[in-house]
């Protein structure tokens, strides 16, 4: 079990699920004038760029060398292909619906720790498997269109990039017990900078981005990465990750707010009822919730 949430704590994970759900606005914003490669680079360049003097400060820079091989590949998985990903849905679907396929990721990171690591899937994390992926798909299906303007290529965007998070959470929790989490969180953000900085150069748009376009990118980058990561990383050394993996349910809350405030988005009942789904089966898969044991049911 986590520590107990104290006041500050909870201010901090509020705060975080708000600039996480600010991300998605701020894609929706930045999207359409940066495309989706060159978005995708400044957000991480901003964001190391961030993150490494606040790394040169806790003299941690050498786990960047260390662990470089890794990193590189943490960075592929964990940030340029995701935040690609969801960088491209912003082009054609909500804030708010791509926050909700997001909430997913759990469930991903599930069953690649099954596969991969061996956990064990308990029944109410089986159920939860089970109602969660039911909620994306029942979801997925009812605003999923192929057709020309579209959304269906938009939701696959979502979902892969929730399954690279789901990769790269059993990849760090394999590779990096023991190193320190900043340094993580920095290595990702560099190693994907690099990784984009080239295909950026290659998609920059042709027209200079808009001074709202390069504020949407900028709050993108240090708000939303670079200081989401530190409050992130300081929730689970107070709380421990078992209470710091309850800011996925807050996320779609403040995403579907800030579209809604600031764009005008609109809130389905499908989209309300969807993420119910996908957050009840994501908090039994994760613990939060758990089914009741035969012993408790036949008392």
């Amino acid at each position: 079990m986590g520590a107990r949430l104290k006041s500050s704590d909870l201010t901090e994970l509020v705060a975080l699920a708000a600039l996480w759900g600010a991300s998605f606005l701020f894609m929706r914003m930045g999207a359409a004038e940066f495309g989706p490669v060159a978005l995708a680079a400044v957000r991480v360049i901003g964001a190391a760029l961030f993150l490494l003097p606040l790394l040169a400060a806790r003299r941690q820079l050498a786990s960047l060398t260390e662990h470089w091989r890794a990193l590189l590949l943490l960075g592929l998985l964990n940030s340029a292909l995701p935040f690609l990903c969801f960088s491209y849905a912003a082009l054609s679907i909500t804030a708010g619906l791509s926050s909700i396929f997001n909430a997913a990721a759990p469930l991903f990171g599930a069953v690649i720790a099954w596969a991969w690591l061996q956990d064990r899937l308990t029944p109410s994390r089986l159920a939860g498997l089970a109602i969660g992926f039911a909620g994306v798909l029942w979801l997925a299906w009812d605003k999923a269109s192929f057709k020309p303007g579209g959304s269906g290529w938009a939701i696959v965007a979502c979902l892969a990039a929730t399954l690279c998070y789901g990769i790269s959470a059993c990849y760090t929790k394999k590779r990096f017990t023991g190193v320190p989490p900043l340094a993580v969180a920095t290595g990702s953000q560099l190693s994907a900078s690099l990784l984009l900085v080239g295909p950026a150069l290659v998609w920059w748009p042709s027209a200079m981005p808009s001074g709202t376009a390069w504020m949407a990118a900028g709050l993108l980058a240090l708000a939303c990465t670079g200081v989401a990561y530190v409050l992130y990383f300081r929730l689970i050394a107070s709380v421990g990750p078992a209470n710091a993996i309850a800011v996925t349910f807050l996320i779609p809350v403040f995403a579907v707010v800030w579209g809604w405030m600031f764009l005008g988005e609109g809130i389905t009942p499908q989209m309300v009822v969807g993420c119910a789904v996908i957050l009840g089966g994501t908090a039994l898969t994760t613990g939060l919730l758990k089914l009741p044991s035969r012993g408790a049911a036949a008392a």
